[in-house]
């Protein structure tokens, strides 16, 4: 029986078609994100809010092809990025595959079923709410620690 590809091939190696099946769907990097510019060591604070596209009940992009003409901020993953990946959450399969980790268990790698990372409660399902009407300068009401928690 063969490896899987992410546990044979270096991010950079993967085909698109294998690079964007690492995403889990957790939709945590849709999340709006505050930085303290003057923070030394550049932390992340999440918030409780989703970009617009997202529709909040299937952690799903509403217009994914062209997110990123509509939300210009829109976050994309790019391998050649790799060591900007510090900021995204420890159960990002991006991240983890680049700092030496395998896929956590309930990764749709590997149970097979697509919504899995919903289903096992490391998805912004439930949690999060639409970002529409809420003046950046809000945000800090909205920062939250879930999105950083650990998986197996």
């Amino acid at each position: 029986m063969s490896e899987p590809f992410w546990r044979v091939k270096r991010l950079s190696q993967m085909t698109p078609a294998e690079w964007e099946s690492l995403c889990d769907g957790c939709a945590k990097c849709c999340l709006q994100k505050l930085a303290d510019e003057e923070d030394p060591d550049g932390t992340v604070y999440y918030t409780d809010l989703v970009c617009d596209l997202l529709d909040v009940s299937t952690c799903r992009c509403t217009d994914y092809a062209h997110r990123q003409t509509r939300v210009p901020s829109c976050v994309w993953l790019k391998p050649e990025d790799l060591d900007e990946f510090h900021w995204l959450p420890a159960t990002c399969a991006y991240r983890r595959l680049a700092e030496g980790r395998d896929l956590p268990e309930w990764h749709p790698l590997r149970t097979g079923q697509a919504d899995s990372a919903r289903r096992a409660g490391f998805a912004v399902c439930g949690r999060a709410q639409p970002v529409a009407g809420r003046p950046p300068e809000d945000w800090e009401d909205h920062v939250v620690d879930w999105p950083m928690e650990e998986s197996p």
